[in-house]
């Protein structure tokens, strides 16, 4: 049993006509962004700042120019130093240990 009646057996049939779809054809009908919603409730189609319709104008899927920009990324935050960041904490004050 699946819900809302999906799964094996489950695809309507039109009358006189025979589906002829391939594992992949069937697996292809949903979109890896589909597949993010539904699996991980992530919805990249709606932005997350404005409630705005968000259009994907690249995927990138070579896992040597994935690699490449990662790299690039680790490496400017890396040069960019701390120095730029706030303290974790206040600075103990000075009266208190006197």
């Amino acid at each position: 049993m699946t819900p809302a009646r999906r799964g094996r057996g489950n695809t309507p049939k039109a009358p006189g006509k025979e589906q002829q779809t391939t594992p992949w054809e069937r697996h292809a009908a949903m979109s890896w962004a589909q597949r993010l919603k539904r699996v991980f409730n992530i919805d990249i189609k709606t932005c997350s700042a404005c409630d705005g319709t968000v259009k994907v104008i690249a995927c990138i899927e070579d896992p040597v120019v994935i690699d490449k920009i990662l790299t690039h990324l680790d490496e400017k935050v890396a040069s960019a130093g701390t120095g730029l960041l706030p303290q974790v904490r206040a600075p103990p004050q000075a009266e208190l240990f006197d």
